[in-house]
């Protein structure tokens, strides 16, 4: 004994490929593709971790519903535009003006954070919707139209939550999957699905009353009670269903405590 591990004998390079007599070749086994369903997990996630919604972090609550709507920076770019334009549109009248303003102020924020390097769409997201709003509304020339895109935005939002806890698959357990390193597993706990199914439905929620209430004011063209009503159902609205959601996940995922043994 030599103390080496044994080594398969040399192959005979001339005989490489060439199959034994009886053998066949095996086909080729190709790796499996990811599923749809994972596809779509690990894009939420992503999004989830870069609102910071990172359960890896010990964090107290309200410190990731403030990463969740982006700190002071979040808070600004969010409110400022918008209630630029219902001031300047509620002193002057002047529609024009408090598009341009309005546009101006996502300009500005744009700005800083391509100077601070932010990614392209992170910088250019803001701009891009509150630009389109403005030139829908300047194309029309009614203020009201300043607030379609807002409008389709959470039809599309509260149909797509609804939809997904109906089918099974709500977007908040698809999220919690990817965070939590479980992929689809969650869906054979029961306890998941029906917490997942229900934060699903409050979601979907919170958007089509922002439409339900919003709706009537745009149909009769009141645009500084539109304005009025994008401020106070947008983060005030916001912040205590993601602190609800987050506690509400967590706990699912919680280990029990353990008492040591007497």
């Amino acid at each position: 004994m030599t103390g080496e591990p044994d080594r398969p004998p040399a192959s005979d390079p001339s005989s490489a490929g060439s199959p034994a007599a009886g053998e066949t070749d095996a086909p080729a086994t190709a790796e499996p593709s990811p599923a749809a369903s994972e596809l779509i997990s690990q894009a939420l996630g992503q999004a989830a971790l870069k609102a910071g919604l990172d359960p890896r972090t010990e964090a107290s609550t309200g410190h990731v519903v403030w990463r969740a709507m982006g700190g002071w920076r979040g808070v600004f770019e969010s409110v400022l535009p918008s209630l630029t334009f219902l001031v300047l549109f509620t002193a002057t009248s002047d529609l024009v003006l408090s598009l341009l303003i309005s546009v101006g102020a996502a300009a500005v924020f744009t700005i800083v954070r391509l100077i601070q390097r932010s990614t392209l769409a992170a910088a250019l997201g803001g701009l891009i919707a509150t630009g389109a709003a403005a030139a829908l509304a300047l194309w029309t020339g009614r203020g009201e139209d300043n607030f379609v895109p807002g409008l389709i935005t959470n039809a599309l939002y509260g149909t797509a939550f609804l939809v997904s806890a109906l089918i099974g698959w709500s977007i908040i357990g698809l999220i919690a999957g990817f965070l939590m390193n479980e992929g689809t597993a969650w869906r054979a706990d029961r306890r998941k699905r029906r917490v997942f199914f229900w934060l699903a439905v409050a979601w979907a929620g919170l958007f089509y009353l922002r439409l339900a209430v919003q709706l009537p004011f745009y149909f009769a063209g009141d645009v500084t009670t539109l304005a009025t009503l994008k401020l106070a159902m947008g983060l005030p609205l916001f912040a205590p269903l993601v602190a609800v959601t987050w506690l509400a996940a967590r706990a699912l995922y919680q280990k029990p405590a353990t008492t040591p043994a007497a």
